[in-house]
């Protein structure tokens, strides 16, 4: 299964990174739909590199006409936020009907202190390095779609339920 190669990958890279989005939600104990993996990465040089040499190991590529190396660069990535409106670089797995990687290019918090906070779930014995409850709230609540107010709410429940 693609969702678990994924992992296992970024584990093996030593890749720092936080999974987001609708995966996120469903690990937290939220259902939600979704095809997408939504990860936010340590934006550090080194970090990078080795995001960049584990998504040529699963042969992940852009989905937009663009070179995945200009993820290290600040200065293209800022561009491509302004220019191309682009909040994430979509990687793409060689089998067309996979699952697309959302990569964050300028994620709204505190990458470092967030990665701090984040848990670690297993799942078929692959770690998965998961945002917090609380930073994933803010995430939510700064995208502001509708979808993203309904989490909120679910996630709100979920931090006053007893454990």
């Amino acid at each position: 299964m693609f969702y678990l190669e994924l992992f296992k990958a970024l584990e093996k890279h030593k890749v720092r990174y936080m999974l987001v989005g609708g995966l996120a939600m469903n690990l937290h104990g939220v259902p939600r739909a979704t095809m997408d993996v939504d990860i936010v990465l340590a934006l550090d040089p080194a970090n990078l590199k080795a995001f960049l040499g584990m998504a040529e190991a699963l042969k992940l590529k852009p989905v937009a006409p663009l070179k995945l190396e200009g993820l290290l660069e600040p200065t293209q990535r800022q561009q491509w936020l302004k220019e191309k409106n682009m909040l994430v670089l979509a990687l793409r797995p060689p089998d067309i009907k996979g699952p697309t990687v959302d990569v964050l290019i300028d994620p709204p918090l505190d990458i470092e202190a967030a990665l701090k906070r984040a848990v670690t779930r297993e799942v078929s014995t692959v770690n998965i390095s998961l945002i917090s409850i609380e930073d994933l709230i803010s995430l939510k609540e700064q995208a502001g779609r509708s979808q993203d107010q309904s989490d909120v709410e679910h996630l709100r429940r979920l931090l006053k339920s007893p454990l």
